[in-house]
């Protein structure tokens, strides 16, 4: 079974609900800022654990597959009234992307998201099995020795590592092989992080996806999730472009 933190705002309004799509070997504890920044904006957000992640049924990821992830987006879809807004971060705005092309989505924002492809590259090997955070440099779960969350405080820091948990090996050779998405029928925005070493702006140079970008400043890869000062400005020009772009009057789920 899926587990969904959402998150209401005091007074009902019309815009679309949105789901929130965590990254690779975490979960969706990262959103706890963005949900009440989109609360206190008149937004309801659904945080999604993705199989096997967080507050979900454990299941052995070995096996796992993006489009599984994509599965469990389109899922929790199905189950809403309105057609929603996806956001991902990193490996999640990836899997948002994938459910957007498929038409679920009424705009589509990810924050340094894996990069899609073009094609497949067929000398990359699929591999199952799992690995942990320290795959991506988390070795240490004090809070004061995070190198790669240099913008967060400590309070960020103890949430970001509580998030940590397991990830598919095969998954992540999968985005390196290539995930295709030819094209969007929504509107995408990708935020990075002025910050961010590991996804910067340049990783999105020639991609042939009609999107529009915002760089937040002050803010690394961990930070697009959980630095508030940096939430601070980018959550409300997120909700600036949802505006602009994701009209409520668009028709309902069938």
């Amino acid at each position: 079974m899926l587990s969904v933190l959402s998150a209401l705002p005091s007074e009902a309004t019309s815009h679309p609900p949105i789901i929130l799509v965590h990254g690779a070997a975490n979960s969706a504890q990262v959103w706890t800022f963005w949900q009440r920044q989109l609360a206190d904006h008149g937004w309801t957000s659904h945080a999604i654990d993705l199989r096997g992640h967080g507050r979900s049924t454990q299941v052995d990821l070995s096996h796992t597959s993006m489009r599984d992830y994509a599965a469990d987006i389109r899922s929790l879809v199905n189950q809403l009234k309105q057609r929603p807004v996806l956001i991902g971060w990193s490996m999640g705005g990836l899997v948002a992307m994938m459910a957007a092309a498929t038409g679920d989505a009424l705009a589509c924002v990810t924050l340094a998201p894996s990069v899609p492809a073009q094609r497949t590259d067929g000398s990359i090997p699929l591999r199952t099995g799992e690995f942990g955070p320290e795959e991506y440099g988390i070795t240490s779960r004090d809070p004061e020795n995070q190198p790669r969350m240099p913008d967060l405080d400590t309070e960020e820091r103890k949430i970001a590592l509580t998030s940590l948990g397991r990830e598919s090996r095969l998954a992540r050779d999968e985005r390196r092989l290539g995930i295709v998405i030819e094209a969007l029928p929504c509107p995408l925005l990708i935020l990075t992080g002025a910050e961010d070493k590991e996804w910067p702006i340049e990783r999105y140079h020639g991609l042939w996806l009609d999107a529009e970008y915002h760089q937040v400043e002050g803010a690394s890869h961990w930070g697009l999730v959980l630095n508030r000062r940096a939430l601070a400005t980018a959550v409300p020009e997120v909700v600036r472009w949802l505006s602009v772009n994701c009209q409520a009057t668009r028709p309902a789920l069938p």
